[in-house]
């Protein structure tokens, strides 16, 4: 009987977002660089990104992680999982969802893909005497 593939992870992002965040997946968990592959749309056409997707998601399952769901690089992401039945694309990307997808990336991408929204819109908070002192002092901070 033969394992599953783990689900690789790809973090499309604007500028040098999807590195750092690949570096610091890397230093929390000592992930191997084939866990989590960052990709920059830096410099490159919306047809280069699209690509350079299509070649990083042809081995096996895929997620692609983007920091937002519109722009050259949520377009891309889901213009290709259109056409890949094994690539999901999840937008709003945060650390906490990526160290989840190091934590459990070897289930099904159809458990897995819940589970990372489920944990990504939980990690978005505010916390509540912070918020009172910045509201004293005119400015409101918030999220959620």
């Amino acid at each position: 009987m033969s394992e599953a593939v783990p689900v690789r992870g790809i973090i499309l992002g604007h500028g040098s977002l999807a590195e750092a965040y690949a570096d610091a997946v890397r230093r929390i968990t000592g992930a191997g660089e084939e866990a989590l592959l960052p990709l920059s749309n830096t410099g490159l056409s919306p047809d280069l990104v699209a690509e350079r997707l299509r070649a990083l998601t042809s081995e096996g399952p895929a997620i692609i992680f983007t920091d937002l769901p519109g722009g050259s690089c949520g377009f891309a992401a889901r213009r290709l999982c259109q056409s890949a039945a094994d690539v999901a694309v999840v937008s709003g990307v945060n650390l906490t969802v990526l160290l989840e997808f190091i934590m459990h990336r070897g289930e099904p991408l159809g458990e897995l893909v819940p589970r990372l929204v489920e944990k990504g819109r939980a990690a978005v908070c505010c916390a509540p005497a912070q918020l009172e002192r910045k509201e004293s002092d005119g400015h409101r901070a918030a999220s959620g």
